[in-house]
């Protein structure tokens, strides 16, 4: 799809990168957008620059923020010695959504998957085995995907985790196997988290 603008041409190349975004959509958004009058463009791209410069991992949980510690591990009204671990930011907001979990978070930044040749050097474990060693951590939740790639991160976690003086557990299994816990329904996901087990019983199951 050659078009006559090579700035036209640039923005829908760009445009169609994003996930499930297609030429045709691309080009559709592409043009919506040169409708549009200019300052609202242009305040559209600043966002994501802003984003890009600004936007930065929490130094302990590894979740979003725009300083060192995210607004969850500053606040003190969570559970110091709860940590959910999960696979990715996403999750953190399906977890949130539920209103049902008051402890600190961890992010993977992926799970343990041969197949894309993600490895465990390639997640944030030291990290969190540092943070399982703490005086005050008690338990480690293990909040990832019902999927084969879930339970072998699960898996190896619990054994890493083995030398900590923490209980380890593991989201109940109100969640389909096969599902990812961005798409659970809130109570679902709800009650899985506070329906969890302790990982040791899962392993026998």
């Amino acid at each position: 799809m050659e078009l006559s603008s090579k700035y036209l041409q640039k923005a829908v190349d760009q445009m169609s990168t994003l996930p499930g975004v297609g030429k045709r959509t691309a080009l559709r958004l592409v043009l919506h957008m040169l409708k549009e009058d200019k300052n609202s463009v242009l305040e559209f791209a600043d966002s994501f620059v802003a984003m890009v410069n600004n936007v930065k991992l929490c130094k302990q949980c590894h979740n979003i923020s725009d300083v060192e510690l995210c607004e969850i591990c500053t606040n003190s009204k969570r559970d110091i010695a709860t940590i959910c671990v999960v696979q990715d930011i996403r999750d953190i907001l399906a977890i949130e959504n539920t209103m049902q979990y008051k402890g600190l978070y961890h992010v993977l930044g992926g799970i343990i998957s041969p197949m894309e040749g993600i490895g465990p050097n390639d997640l944030n474990l030291e990290s969190l085995l540092i943070r399982a060693k703490e005086d005050y951590t008690q338990e480690i939740i293990l909040a990832l995907s019902a999927t084969m790639e879930g339970d072998t991160t699960n898996f190896y976690l619990f054994k890493k985790l083995s030398d900590a003086n923490v209980n380890v557990s593991v989201i109940s299994r109100g969640i389909g196997i096969g599902s990812e816990l961005e798409y659970t329904d809130e109570v679902t996901l709800g009650r899985s988290i506070m329906n969890r087990s302790p990982f040791e019983i899962n392993l026998s199951n």
